[in-house]
């Protein structure tokens, strides 16, 4: 039974970094294609950054140049470095993971918990 954990989520000023982890546990990591959401009250959910089992990658419009996604499979987790934050990034961060190549849609199969990211102005 696949877990997801994250971890990493704080309060940061604009402008500042952060970054953000996710721990998988109960399969074979290297399998499963990864993706970083994030949900807001005004916005619902929205996918953030994804990442094939190859290391491809891919980015919402608003995140990109300013967020990395990466896996390391020795580890079984999942980052996601932000950087150049800004008020508008606040949002609970969700990773998320599946067999199959979802890329940014919403039908992942398994979700962790979120953590709480907050940026002040």
């Amino acid at each position: 039974h696949v877990q997801l954990v994250e971890s990493g989520g704080d309060s940061v000023e604009t402008g500042g970094p952060l970054r953000l982890s996710c721990t998988f546990s109960g399969n074979t990591y290297a399998l499963y294609y990864m993706a970083w959401f994030r949900r807001t009250p005004e916005n619902g959910r929205e996918g953030v950054a994804y990442i094939d089992t190859d290391g491809g990658t891919d980015y919402t419009y608003s995140v990109a140049g300013r967020f990395t996604i990466s896996r390391d499979n020795a580890k079984n987790t999942l980052y996601l470095q932000m950087n150049n934050l800004r008020p508008e990034d606040t949002a609970i961060y969700y990773c998320a993971a599946d067999h199959f190549r979802l890329n940014l849609g919403s039908g992942y199969r398994y979700w962790g918990q979120g953590t709480q990211v907050t940026v002040s102005s």
